[in-house]
């Protein structure tokens, strides 16, 4: 298949998804649809790399994680981050709750070996699924290798839907307590509208606005991705800390500073291209999910995921009642660990979007739903799962 072809084809079926999205008022989540349509494809005429071939490879990818993940940080602030705090609890809750009812109420239904290997990749990542994928290469356990990248693959099926449809009702209820004035939000409208204004950042004020171009802007952005990077180098001998989670709050910081402005990539006209590359080589891990794979692992992959989303749903419920938050809203966060970033941004933009055609009414809604949403999803996805992998490979190996 040649570059060009294999690009249009998969860009139109992201396109697609944001067409069903949109008909649906973000019922169904343009993500699911995106990811149903490659995995529809893969088992008909896609060649096996077609996202390579449209370009977008494993280093392509990764970039585009940094400079994205590095933006993220410019639209918190400290003080967003010390309100998170919650946001935390809530996203260990729900993953808490998941393991104990896969340990108790799962133990009745699979053995010991399938909810080890089942565990990590269900709160995260890529990552932790090849960890859990090899250990159990290593314990000779070939078809619970399969499980859990097929986990990692197949978990967001359930995430998306799930999380359009609480955040809905979280959006619906926050859009009546603003319009009756009984919710007053903390973020001033006017403030986020002329953050939208193309301008040099405290640091460079005294430079000419004609210098901020597109390639100084990215370039910043380029320089405090790269920082992260090396702290989290040096801090490998003492702390593993991810790269990506120092991205963010490195970008909180060089926006806190005057570094970086607020949405560098946007105002370089660079971040509806770095989500499109970022998403075709996400859904490229579907290409593992053969109709075989499935049909015999079905079983245990519907089961291990249910009972995890039960358990998420009851913990963050009980966790919400008593930080006295909403229960909606929790539960949102806590699927965050089925998919993480970027589909924890792109599923709540979908959703305000689809709430209101009021611009001021989207900002209110954005600046409630938007950072813990984010926050959640880099607990899970990219920290605490990487962890759970760690302590339950050795385990697993040992049996």
């Amino acid at each position: 298949m040649a570059q060009p072809v294999a690009l249009a084809i998969l860009v139109t079926i992201l396109f697609i998804g944001d067409l069903v999205s949109v008909r649906t008022k973000a019922w169904v989540s343009s993500v699911f649809i995106s990811a149903l349509l490659f995995l529809i494809g893969y088992w008909t005429f896609f060649p096996k790399n077609i996202v390579e071939v449209s370009g977008i490879s494993g280093g392509v990818a990764v970039m585009l994680m940094y400079l994205l993940i590095t933006n993220l940080g410019t639209l918190l602030s400290f003080k967003e981050l010390l309100n998170q705090w919650k946001t935390i609890v809530i996203s260990l809750s729900g993953i808490i709750g998941m393991l104990v009812l896969l340990f108790t109420i799962g133990y009745w239904f699979l053995d010991l070996e399938t909810i080890l290997v089942a565990g990590p990749p269900l709160v995260g990542g890529i990552v932790s699924a090849l960890i859990m994928s090899e250990a159990a290469q290593t314990a000779g356990l070939t078809s619970l290798s399969v499980l859990a990248i097929l986990i990692y693959v197949m978990q967001g099926f359930a995430g998306y839907p799930l999380t359009s449809i609480f955040l809905k009702k979280e959006g619906r209820r926050l859009l009546k307590d603003y319009r009756e004035g009984s919710w007053k939000p903390e973020v001033n409208v006017s403030d986020v509208v002329s953050e939208t204004i193309d301008k040099q950042p405290k640091l460079f004020a005294k430079v000419p606005i004609r210098y901020n171009t597109n390639f100084f802007k990215l370039a910043r952005l380029a320089i405090i991705a790269c920082l992260a990077y090396l702290a989290s180098t040096a801090l490998a001998p003492i702390l593993t800390v991810s790269p990506f989670v120092l991205c963010l709050l490195f970008g909180v910081i060089a926006s806190s500073l005057g570094f970086l402005e607020t949405k560098p990539l946007e105002k370089a006209n660079g971040q509806g291209f770095a989500i499109m590359g970022l998403m075709l080589f996400i859904f490229d891990g579907i290409k593992n999910a053969t109709p075989k794979m499935l049909q015999e692992l079905v079983g245990p992959m519907v089961l291990i995921i249910v009972i995890g989303v039960i358990g998420m749903y009851i913990f963050s419920f009980i966790a919400a009642k008593i930080l006295k938050i909403s229960t909606n809203m929790a539960f949102a966060v806590a699927l965050t660990a089925l998919y993480g970033f970027p589909a924890d941004y792109i599923i709540t933009n979908e959703v305000v979007a689809a709430l209101t055609e009021d611009e001021e009414e989207r900002i209110v809604l954005r600046s409630y739903m938007l950072p813990p949403m984010l926050v959640g999803g880099f607990i899970s996805v990219t920290m605490v799962s990487v962890v759970l992998a760690g302590i339950f490979a050795p385990i697993l190996i040992g049996l």
